[in-house]
C-alpha cells in the first residue's frame, strides 16, 4: 500500500502548506510542483503491472487487436481504445505502453480540471483515493473518456463556449461511448446566448449520440440491464458524489462559483441524485455505477472549495485531507475488490 500513500502524502503536503498563502503566490511556487504531481500520476497509473480489477480483460483485449486488421478492430467496442490497442501492436509495443497512453491522457485533463479550482492541492487531494486509484487504476477507457471531459470542464469554467466542450465530449466518447451523457449537463447550464447555446448544443448532443452511442445502446441494456449485474459498493461509490451534491445544494452561493458553474454543478448534483434514486429502480446497480463516474468532477469541484464555508480555512483544509484520507484508508483495507490493487506492482520490476 506504500505507493498509494505516498501519493496522496504528495498531495496532501501540498495541500497543508498552501494555507495561509495568497492565490497569486501559491500559483507562482506550486505550479512547477503541482505538474510534477500530474507527471507522478502518470507514471503510476501507466507502468502498473497487474494492478485493477479489469487488468485480464484488457489483456486479453490488446492481444486480441494483434490477429485481427484494422477494419475488425474499429468495429469491436470504442474506437479509440482500439485504435491505440492496434498500434501499440503495430510498433512492438505492450501493453504497458496503451496504459502509459491513457494515463498520460487522464493525468492531462486530471491536472488541467485541478487548475480551474480555486485551490488545486486540495482538488489534487480529493481526486487521489477514487479517481485516480480506483478509476485511473482499473477503468482504463472510461479514464481516458474522463481525463479529456475533465480538460473540457476546465475549458467551460474558463468561459469555452457549449460547441468547444461537445468537441471534447466527442473525442471523449472515441475512448468511452458513454462519456457523451455528460453532455446535456453542460447545455444547460450555458450563460450567454442560452437559446442558441441550447440549440446548437441539443443538435451535437443528438448527432453525436446517433454516431457514437445509439449502436452501443442495445448492448448496453443486453449487457446490464437485462443481465441484472451488480456492483458491491455502488450505493457507497454513488453516495460519494452524493454528499458534495446536497452540500453544494443546501448553499449554493457559499462555494463562490461562477453564476455559469453554478447552474452546471447543479444539475450535476441533480444527476448524482437521480443516479441514487435509479439504484433502487433499475435492476443493475452496475449500469447506475458505470455512468456515474462521469459525476467524480462534481466531488473534486466542490470538495476542493469547502474550505470556504469555514470561518478558518486551514481548519477546512484539514478537514478535507481528513475525509480524503479517511476514504482512502477504508477503501485499501475494507473494499471487496482492493485485492486487486494490493500489492501495488511496478512494470519495470
Amino acid at each position: 500500500m506504500f505507493p498509494y500513500w505516498l501519493l496522496f502524502g504528495f498531495f496532501a503536503s501540498g495541500a497543508l502548506l498552501a494555507t495561509g498563502r495568497s492565490a497569486v503566490e501559491a500559483e507562482r511556487t506550486s505550479r512547477p510542483l503541482l505538474l510534477l504531481g500530474g507527471l507522478l500520476v502518470a507514471l503510476m497509473i501507466g507502468l502498473r503491472f497487474q494492478v485493477g480489477a479489469d487488468w485480464e480483460s484488457y489483456r486479453q483485449m490488446f492481444a486480441w487487436t494483434g490477429y485481427v486488421r484494422l477494419e475488425r478492430v474499429l468495429n469491436f467496442g470504442d474506437p479509440g481504445y482500439q485504435l491505440l490497442n492496434w498500434t501499440v501492436q503495430q510498433v512492438g509495443g505492450g501493453l504497458w505502453l496503451v496504459n502509459l497512453v491513457a494515463a498520460a491522457v487522464f493525468a492531462w485533463g486530471l491536472v488541467r480540471f485541478a487548475q480551474a479550482q480555486s485551490d488545486p492541492w486540495l482538488a489534487m487531494v480529493v481526486a487521489v483515493p477514487y479517481l485516480i486509484i480506483v478509476v485511473g487504476m482499473g477503468y482504463t477507457r472510461q479514464a481516458m473518456a474522463l481525463g479529456v471531459l475533465m480538460a473540457g470542464l476546465a475549458s467551460v469554467i474558463r468561459g469555452g463556449s457549449v460547441l468547444r466542450f461537445a468537441v471534447y465530449a466527442l473525442v471523449a466518447a472515441v475512448f468511452h461511448r458513454t462519456a457523451i451523457a455528460v453532455l446535456p449537463l453542460v447545455i444547460f447550464a450555458a450563460e450567454r446566448n442560452r437559446l442558441l447555446n441550447l440549440i446548437a448544443g441539443t443538435a451535437c448532443f443528438i448527432l453525436l449520440y446517433d454516431l457514437m452511442l445509439a449502436p452501443a445502446v442495445e448492448g448496453f441494456v443486453r449487457n446490464y440491464i437485462e443481465a441484472e449485474y451488480s456492483s458491491q459498493g455502488a450505493a457507497i461509490r454513488i453516495a460519494m458524489s452524493v454528499i458534495p451534491a446536497v452540500l453544494f445544494l443546501l448553499r449554493p452561493s457559499a462555494f463562490g462559483f461562477s453564476p455559469r458553474e453554478r447552474r452546471m454543478w447543479r444539475l450535476f448534483s441533480f444527476a448524482a441524485i437521480a443516479c441514487l434514486v435509479l439504484l433502487f429502480v433499475l435492476p443493475s446497480s452496475t449500469a447506475v455505477d458505470r455512468l456515474a463516474l462521469y459525476l467524480l468532477p462534481l466531488q473534486v469541484a466542490v470538495f476542493a472549495r469547502a474550505t470556504s464555508v469555514f470561518t478558518t480555512q486551514g481548519f477546512g483544509r484539514a478537514l478535507v485531507v481528513l475525509y480524503a484520507l479517511a476514504v482512502q484508508f477504508v477503501w485499501l483495507n475494507f473494499a471487496t475488490h482492493a485485492q486487486y490493487w494490493v500489492p501495488y506492482r511496478l512494470y519495470p520490476l
